[in-house]
């Protein structure tokens, strides 16, 4: 059987796969990063409390969605594999609702504009997760070796950083010049292209079609039951919070606490993409000098450490300066997170014998979009608190309401990160610390 695998196994360029998350990441950070932005602050058409209501509700959507999408990935069987026809098929539907989600009716007033935000934000979210359930899944099939992973997550991360720098950085000054309608048509068609390009390039395995199908409520009560799951599915979840308050609130921290325009969230956000994409290669070889679990661990603590300059500083070049060091930690967490959850999906197959790897990605997907939930509470606080309601009423203290969004919550989602990285540990560490000593 090993023979016939190695004969009839195609491989997949690894540099193929990789820019595939460029084509994944690139409407899905506009999207998050702007979202409230576009619809509370620049068109007033929703309040802080709402929208905080549609992350919270959104959040219960993905508990359910996750699952369902990576076991339908699992048990697909074609002729052109498992993941891919969902990659195909799912790409163009994700950019059409992100489209709609940026071009909101002429004639939506803000009486209606609720339902309308709601409904066009389920889709794109939901559509996200059916791409990143079935994206994620071909990673540790594709490429079975750590030596393989980290190459390729390496490079996977470089393509996704520089999505982030067009789709978050630079997304304010290309906004000011041609509007959010026309950005949106334009990263959407880059999205389709790159995911089309990668799914068409990528070689699944044979033999996993030939393996048992899954049964769904037998895999999800073993992987539930699996604390290493809940260990690193709460940690990514809480990192992945803290991330998407600290890039959804420098628009708001740069315009109430900095006092500059767009080109200071450029700036800021353009710095901390930059400086994570320069360090992956410095994070590869502190993976190999301390080995992956503690290089992981100490990525994490070094971005709860980098926000804490930003509450102290007042001008745009010194908060500049000072998010390179959150730069650092986003690629240390970037280059290692994955190869984290590959570890836990080999233990998983070599344990069952069934490959399930969408179901495990989809629902690590529910731990990491139930950072929803974070973000929710910290824009209803930022209400509760400070009394910032919209752009046209930002209460008497939108400074600190932004400080707040962007500094103070995220350091204690990150403390928690830290504190549940602590736990997760894998036998094959063991030898490894014996050889060093």
């Amino acid at each position: 059987m090993e023979e016939t695998k190695t004969r009839s196994f195609r491989k997949t360029n690894p540099l193929r796969y990789a820019v595939g998350m460029f084509g994944t990441s690139i409407p899905i950070n506009m999207f998050k990063t702007y979202a409230a932005f576009f619809y509370v602050d620049k068109l007033g058409l929703i309040t802080t409390p709402k929208f905080a209501l549609i992350l919270f509700l959104y959040t219960f959507l993905d508990a359910i969605d996750n699952p369902v999408y990576g076991f339908l990935s699992d048990r697909t069987r074609t002729k052109w594999g498992r993941r891919r026809p969902w990659l195909l098929i799912g790409a163009p539907l994700l950019v059409l609702s992100f489209i709609l989600f940026f071009n909101p009716p002429a004639s939506l007033a803000a009486g209606s504009a609720f339902s309308y935000i709601l409904l066009t934000y389920m889709l794109t979210g939901t559509l996200d997760s059916l791409i990143n359930a079935n994206y994620g899944a071909l990673f540790p099939e594709l490429f079975p070796t750590e030596a393989e992973r980290a190459k390729t997550n390496a490079m996977r991360q470089v393509f996704q950083l520089i999505a982030m720098i067009i789709s978050i950085a630079l997304t304010p000054i290309i906004t000011e010049k041609i509007g959010f309608a026309t950005t949106a048509y334009i990263y959407g068609a880059l999205a389709i292209v790159v995911i089309w390009f990668m799914t068409l390039g990528c070689h699944e395995d044979p033999e996993a079609m030939e393996r048992p199908k899954p049964n769904l409520f037998k895999t999800i009560l073993a992987i539930i039951s699996n604390p290493k799951f809940w260990l690193y599915g709460i940690t990514n979840a809480a990192f992945f919070a803290g991330l998407g308050l600290v890039q959804s609130g420098v628009p708001f921290y740069v315009k109430y606490h900095l006092k500059a325009g767009g080109i200071g969230t450029t700036v800021l956000l353009g710095v901390v993409i930059v400086s994570a994409i320069l360090f992956i290669p410095v994070w590869v070889k502190i993976v190999k000098k301390i080995t992956l679990m503690p290089a992981w661990r100490l990525a994490l603590a070094v971005c709860a450490v980098g926000v804490i300059p930003l509450f102290f500083v007042g001008s745009l070049p010194v908060a500049a300066v000072c998010v390179i060091l959150f730069g650092f930690g986003m690629g240390g967490v970037s280059t290692t997170m994955d190869i984290v959850a590959a570890r836990i999906l080999d233990e998983d197959k070599q344990k069952t014998g069934i490959p399930r790897e969408g179901t495990y990605t989809s629902l690590i997907g529910i731990l990491n979009k139930a950072s929803g939930l974070f973000t929710s509470l910290a824009f209803l606080l930022v209400f509760q608190i400070y009394g910032f309601e919209s752009g046209d009423n930002p209460g008497t203290a939108p400074d600190a309401a932004s400080r707040f969004l962007t500094i103070l919550f995220p350091i204690v989602i990150f403390v928690v990160c830290i504190i549940m990285s602590r736990f997760l540990k894998f036998e094959q560490d063991k030898p490894v610390k014996k050889a060093e000593e």
